[in-house]
Order: C-alpha cells, then sequence, then structure tokens
C-alpha cells in the first residue's frame, strides 16, 4: 500500500526538498504540499493523507493549531492522519505541545534522509516515533516544568490493574516490549496485552502519548 503524505511548512525549498526525497521512496508519494497551517487542515480534509509531515512555526495558523484541529473531533474528514511534525531545534517548548494535541512524533528538519523515510513508515504503521536521545530528553525536560499529576489523571489510573500500571512505569522510562518482559519476568506476547489495554483504558494513541502520561501523572520522575 501506497503511503500518501502532505508536506506542511513555509519555506519552499523545504517542502521541495523534502518532497523529493519521498517521491523517490518506493511506496511513498508527496500528494499535497502546504504553506501555512489553514491550508495544510483544509487539503488533510480533502486529500486524507495517511502522513502529515508538519512544521511547527507557520504563518496563519501554526502546526500545533493545525495538528489540534486535524486531531480534533470536528475534522471533516472519514480518515484522520497520523502526524509526524517538523522542528529545527531538538528542545523546542512548542513540540511539547504537538505531541500533548495528539502529535505521534517529531524529526529534525536537518534530519538524514533514511530518518526521514523511516519515520514517514513507522507514523504511517501506527506506531510513535520515539527516539531516547531526543524526544525522550525533551519530555523530562517539559515535564519537569507542568503541574504534576492533574486529579484527572489519577482518577484514569485507578482503571489499570496493578501490573498494567507497572508497564506503564517502565513505557514512561522508555523500555522496549522485551526489555518489559524481561524486567517483570513476563513473555513479551503477554506485554503486548499489557500495553494495548493500557491504551484502551487510557485512550492513548500511542508510545508517545504513553510517556507523556506516564510522566504527567507522576509515574516516572524526570531524570534532570
Amino acid at each position: 500500500m501506497t503511503i500518501r503524505v502532505l508536506i506542511a511548512d513555509d519555506q519552499g525549498m523545504v517542502r521541495a526538498g523534502f518532497a523529493a526525497l519521498l517521491d523517490a521512496q518506493e511506496g511513498i508519494t508527496v500528494v499535497a504540499q502546504a504553506s501555512d497551517g489553514l491550508e495544510a487542515v483544509a487539503l488533510a480534509a480533502r486529500l486524507e493523507p495517511d502522513v502529515v509531515l508538519m512544521d511547527v512555526r507557520m504563518p496563519q495558523l501554526d502546526g500545533i493549531g493545525a495538528t489540534r484541529r486535524i486531531l480534533g473531533p470536528d475534522f471533516p474528514a472519514a480518515r484522520v492522519p497520523r502526524i509526524l511534525m517538523l522542528t529545527t531545534f531538538d528542545i523546542d517548548d512548542y513540540v511539547y505541545d504537538a505531541l500533548q494535541a495528539g502529535a505521534s512524533g517529531f524529526l529534525l528538519k536537518d534530519a538524514l534522509t533514511e530518518d526521514l523515510v523511516r519515520a514517514v513508515r513507522v507514523i504511517a504503521a501506527g506506531d510513535a516515533l520515539l527516539a531516547p536521545s531526543v524526544t525522550r530528553r525533551m519530555i523530562e525536560h517539559f515535564s519537569s516544568r507542568r503541574p504534576r499529576a492533574a486529579a484527572s489523571l489519577r482518577t484514569a489510573l485507578t482503571n489499570l490493574t496493578e501490573r498494567e500500571r507497572e508497564v506503564l512505569t517502565l513505557i514512561g522510562r522508555g523500555c522496549s516490549n522485551a526489555e518489559i518482559a524481561a524486567e517483570l519476568f513476563i513473555a513479551e506476547q503477554t506485554v503486548k496485552t499489557h500495553v494495548g489495554k493500557v491504551f484502551s483504558k487510557l485512550s492513548l494513541r500511542d508510545r508517545v502519548h504513553a510517556v507523556i502520561f506516564a510522566y504527567d501523572a507522576g509515574l516516572v520522575e524526570p531524570a534532570l
């Protein structure tokens, strides 16, 4: 199946560069390019791409606002794309907010071609782009500055079993399913089952948002 990509960036050369790189890959096609957030929302609604490469800073409507609209309940499309944020800096206030808005990960604009292609494929497959060297550090950095464990989060945690809570805590620490299985002395398939239940009970989109939830709920403390 071909992965259909929408590129949203206010810099024409950046859009053209990403489009050329992605169109050259087997199984990926760029269906449109947007120069601002409003155009990105309109094109996403009309074309229903699988993945949107979304720049954080854009005129008219920035990438965070556009992400909220695309992933919001009033988005007028049968199929909602997954959002991959683009940023110039590896620590960026806006990126954390974008992840909370529902984006499935982020990528630096100077990433290597193979990293860009892999990111698009990972996001399109329904996973999240969680690079421990960058994304986890960013989440720790901004979680340390956010209010801890709102009442709604504590209430949501009560829906989890003790084992599911342990699994969520280990996800928050950046552990893979294999590492969680080893830590808890259970089968990896059992871990996958627990992860699925955690996502379902907490209405989490993917692993990135599970990490954010674990930090915001106070299950994991920022290592700063």
